[in-house]
């Protein structure tokens, strides 16, 4: 697939002094570790949708992006086949990721409300946005053998963001990877809105996932993804900043 240019610190939005972040992203979108996945995300990427056909399709593992120093670290499932695949970023083309940062817009930590491409000029401040999972798994289900092949690169990540202060899990799937990191014993069951204390001055926080199955059916609304936010940035002291 050709897309080599999203691998450009420009192009994926990377700031901060990152060198170790760096180097971590070159390993990422070179990894062939799980066979279903490789030929699930190349499927995707010949085949195509529709809408998209005329694109040239990411189709490699997604690597994390945003500020190096973030506060805040928004942990999802794994890229979605048609959005961060074929985009190359993480919460990038689909509705998903308009509800996303649509969201992080509003509360002053993106400068635009939606993002649709890498080249598209977004930039983050004080957020990091990644994946447990870094490959599109089918139907949106990794297996627990790929989920554990890929921690290597999560905790990895994670590790690298140090000034993190709070973890922003988008679901059950990236809120397990968070306390599996942080090694919580016995492990928090997800719930929105939850506030689990991970060491001093550090936060897990639940919230549900801005699939279109739960912004589509109400369970989760504008209102409860700014709440959220606004929460995030209380425990990160991460403050809005006017548009």
């Amino acid at each position: 697939m050709d897309g080599e240019d999203v691998l450009s610190d420009s192009a994926s939005g990377l700031k901060g002094g990152a060198s170790g972040l760096i180097r971590l992203r070159e390993e990422i979108v070179r990894c062939r570790q799980c066979p279903r996945l490789v030929r699930w995300r190349e499927r995707v990427a010949r085949e195509k949708k529709a809408a998209y056909s005329n694109e040239i399709y990411w189709g490699r593992p997604v690597p994390g992006w945003g500020d190096a120093q973030a506060k805040v670290v928004v942990v999802g499932l794994a890229p979605g086949a048609h959005g961060a695949n074929r985009t190359g970023r993480m919460f990038t083309g689909d509705e998903s990721g308009k509800w996303l940062y649509r969201a992080l817009w509003k509360a002053g930590w993106a400068s635009q409300k939606e993002s649709t491409g890498a080249q598209d000029g977004l930039e983050l401040r004080g957020v990091w946005i990644t994946a447990a999972v870094k490959c599109a798994p089918p139907d949106n289900r990794p297996s627990p053998k790929e989920r554990d092949r890929c921690s290597n690169f999560f905790d990895r990540e994670i590790r690298e963001l140090k000034e993190a202060k709070v973890y922003l899990a988008l679901g059950g799937f990236g809120f397990e990877a968070v306390t599996k990191f942080f090694g919580l014993k016995p492990r928090p069951k997800f719930g929105h809105g939850l506030e689990v204390q991970l060491s001093e001055g550090r936060w897990l926080v639940g919230c549900y996932h801005v699939s279109q199955q739960n912004t589509f059916t109400g369970r989760l609304t504008e209102k409860m993804l700014d709440e959220i936010m606004a929460k995030v940035g209380v425990r990160a002291g991460l403050s809005p900043r006017r548009r």
